[in-house]
């Protein structure tokens, strides 16, 4: 049945699962927490966030990432990109940041132990930022992740880390 302008009046059923991403089910949905960051060239923060892991039903994973200073709500940071498993256990991903920055990363998946490693192959448009590295790890469902960075004048580094719960 049809609404308004010709669009469905109840929400359409989610796309069966393609099995490519099959491995990676444990990400689907959404996650809410707290990190902190830190470098040193910059102050440390803390911070909340929300991950959304999605699927169309094609054998790749919709990554949204989002960021708000934990006081005042003021937005901080934000990204999105795609996630390919390959059932080999490798994986790759595709991020651009809302400072402009874009990531090309490989890496490898665990299903069984729910860990997934990144290894940047590629970090575009950026002055200063030469390598990102990220881990995930997910256990008793809570999500947590360590990002590392490299820049011009350091080697890499802890950046952030957070532990997020499924909502």
């Amino acid at each position: 049945m049809e609404g308004a302008g010709g669009y469905p009046s109840a929400a359409p059923a989610p796309p069966p699962l393609h099995p490519a991403i099959a491995p990676l089910f444990f990400l689907l949905g959404k996650w809410r927490g707290q990190g902190e960051g830190g470098f040193p060239t910059i102050n440390s923060f803390a911070y909340a966030e929300e991950l959304l892991f999605s699927h169309s039903g094609k054998p790749v994973i919709a990554y949204n990432q989002k960021t708000w200073k934990l006081a005042s709500g003021e937005p901080m940071h934000a990204e999105s990109g795609y996630w390919r498993p390959k059932a080999d256990g490798s994986i790759e991903v595709v991020i651009a940041q809302s400072t402009g920055l874009v990531e090309v990363q490989k890496g490898s998946y665990d299903a069984e132990n729910k860990i997934i490693m990144l290894q940047s192959e590629l970090v575009g448009n950026a002055s200063k930022v030469k390598e990102i590295t990220r881990a995930f790890k997910v256990v008793n469902d809570e999500l947590s992740y360590v990002v590392q960075m490299a820049t011009n004048i350091t080697s890499l580094q802890p950046h952030l880390k957070a532990l997020l719960r499924k909502v």
